[in-house]
């Protein structure tokens, strides 16, 4: 109610500002209808499996003394199923956000002591 009277009581004086996106408090920058790496949505979706994981968890826990064995049994059948969850998207990768790792990589030498003085006497290799 005291929203629809706001909007025909208050004053009505748009500006730029505030017909402008507010994001966090910072300035928006770029178009808002750029393209996303598919990643944010995975991650996202990871999420959503934990929050659900939160929400069976939780009456589980209140309900813990009066469930016994049984109930204890049936959580870890619940997280060994997670688990296998789990294991099975870090194996494909979709945890990974930096570049592949490359065991056949060799890693330029760091500069020291030993390779300043091999360009210092011209003994390169």
């Amino acid at each position: 109610m005291s929203v629809v009277l706001s909007y025909f009581l208050g004053p009505r004086n748009p500006t730029p500002e505030k017909l402008a996106a507010y994001e966090c408090g910072m300035p928006p920058v770029g178009d808002a209808r750029e393209r996303q790496s598919v990643k944010f949505y995975l991650i996202a979706m990871i999420f959503l499996l934990f929050d659900i994981e939160v929400a069976f968890l939780y009456p589980w826990a209140l309900a813990m003394r009066r469930l016994s064995w049984p109930g204890l049994i049936q959580i870890v059948v619940f997280f060994l199923i997670l688990a296998v969850g789990y294991i099975y998207i870090w194996r494909k990768g979709a945890l990974d956000w930096g570049p592949e790792y490359d065991p056949d990589y060799v890693h330029p030498p760091k500069p020291g002591p030993a390779l300043i003085k091999r360009y210092r006497y011209g003994t390169r290799n």
